[in-house]
């Protein structure tokens, strides 16, 4: 990869920030460019005087281990409070909808993540539990209007979970909480903006 490759800052250096929101392999590279002119309500990973609650799968639990010990520290680093963040173990993932719909119906959490691990192994039920856990957490956010990040990771293999989880490819766990707070930020700055019209 070169210099031209990474997000640059307007003087033209490279933003060591955004440098860690390359585009893996696979996906598009560059950002979203919106008009200056245009209103835009975008949010930050802002914890500050937020709780988040976390559903998490005792499944996989090498795996979703490591996950939520990157939720916590990408919380924390954020300015979450260790003492804001709930914890509700479920079975598998297939309960994490439920689970994060419960969590988020009691309106006290800024956003709610749904982590998980589902390994393909040799019969359709990998196809089924993954689809299941994707659609069940966003009914859950798209029910309750708060923000539920989606942390599930659907691998081939337990290496490629485990590489996900705390390895090369960062932790997925911390990208969701992150992801979780941007969210959660973004529709508190849109009820500011659009009530001050």
């Amino acid at each position: 990869m070169t210099n031209g490759d990474l997000p640059s800052s307007p003087a033209g250096s490279v933003d060591v920030e955004s440098a860690s929101l390359l585009p893996t392999p696979g996906h598009a590279p560059g950002e979203l460019r919106v008009p200056g002119d245009l209103r835009s309500f975008s949010g930050t990973p802002n914890g500050a005087r937020r709780s988040v609650g976390i559903a998490i799968s005792r499944f996989n639990g090498d795996v979703t281990s490591l996950l939520l010990d990157g939720a916590i520290e990408g919380l924390e680093s954020a300015g979450v409070a260790r003492g804001a963040i709930d914890i509700l173990p479920v079975p598998g993932a297939f309960e994490l909808p439920l689970a994060a719909m419960a969590l988020a119906r009691t309106k006290r959490y800024g956003c709610v993540l749904a982590i998980g691990c589902v390994i393909r192994g040799e019969t359709p039920h990998f196809d089924y539990i993954s689809s299941e856990a994707a659609s069940g957490v966003q009914v859950a956010g798209l029910e309750t209007g708060v923000p539920v990040a989606f942390g599930v990771l659907t691998c081939d293999t337990r290496e490629q979970a485990i590489e996900r989880a705390g390895g090369s490819h960062g932790n997925k766990g911390r990208d969701t909480a992150l992801g979780g707070l941007e969210m959660a930020d973004a529709l508190a700055r849109l009820r500011a903006g659009v009530n001050a019209r």
